[in-house]
C-alpha cells in the first residue's frame, strides 16, 4: 500500500473516530438535559410527559404535610398563579419553609401530582433561582394584567 493511501485511511479513521466522539457526547449532553417549568406552565401542558423536569416557585403558605414514616412529604409549589401538587420521600433541606423559594426535580404522575427525586431550597434570604425569580415576576405580570382587564370588562 502506498503512503499516499495509508495517510488517506488514517484521515478517514480519524474523522470517523472523531464523529463517533462528538455522537457519543451529544447522546449524554441530551439524556442528562434538565428543563425548568413553573406550574402555570405545568398547568397549560407545556411540561414534557413521562420525562423528568424541574418545577420552580414558592411553596405554599400551609401545604407542607408530613407522613408518619417521617420521609415522605407533600406540599404545594405555587408562581401565585397556579398551583402543583408535590410528593417527594426523602430528607428536605434544613432551609425548606412554607413561604420560601423551592426548585424541585421529577416528573408527573397519572394524577398530574409532580413525584420529586431532588428538592433544593433557596439558601439565604436575598437568594432565589433565577429562573423561579422569572417565573414569579411574568405570573404577578399575568395576574396583574388579567385583573386589570377583568376591571376594564366590569366598568
Amino acid at each position: 500500500m502506498k503512503s499516499r493511501y495509508k495517510r488517506l485511511a488514517l484521515v478517514g479513521g480519524s474523522i470517523v473516530l472523531v464523529a463517533l466522539a462528538i455522537a457519543l457526547v451529544l447522546s449524554v449532553f441530551r439524556s442528562n438535559l434538565v428543563f425548568f417549568y413553573t406550574p402555570s406552565q405545568v398547568a397549560s401542558g407545556e411540561a414534557p410527559a413521562n420525562t423528568s423536569f424541574r418545577i420552580g416557585g414558592m411553596v405554599a403558605e400551609g401545604s407542607l404535610e408530613r407522613q408518619a414514616d417521617g420521609l415522605t412529604v407533600h406540599f404545594v409549589v405555587t408562581d401565585t398563579v397556579k398551583d402543583i401538587q408535590v410528593s417527594y420521600q426523602g430528607i428536605l433541606p434544613d432551609l425548606f419553609k412554607e413561604g420560601k423559594g423551592v426548585v424541585a426535580q421529577g416528573a408527573l404522575d397519572a394524577d398530574g401530582r409532580f413525584i420529586a427525586s431532588n428538592v433544593l431550597a433557596k439558601h439565604d434570604e436575598n437568594y432565589m433561582p433565577p429562573e423561579a425569580a422569572e417565573a414569579l415576576k411574568r405570573a404577578k405580570a399575568t395576574e396583574t394584567g388579567q385583573a386589570a382587564h377583568e376591571a376594564g370588562d366590569n366598568s
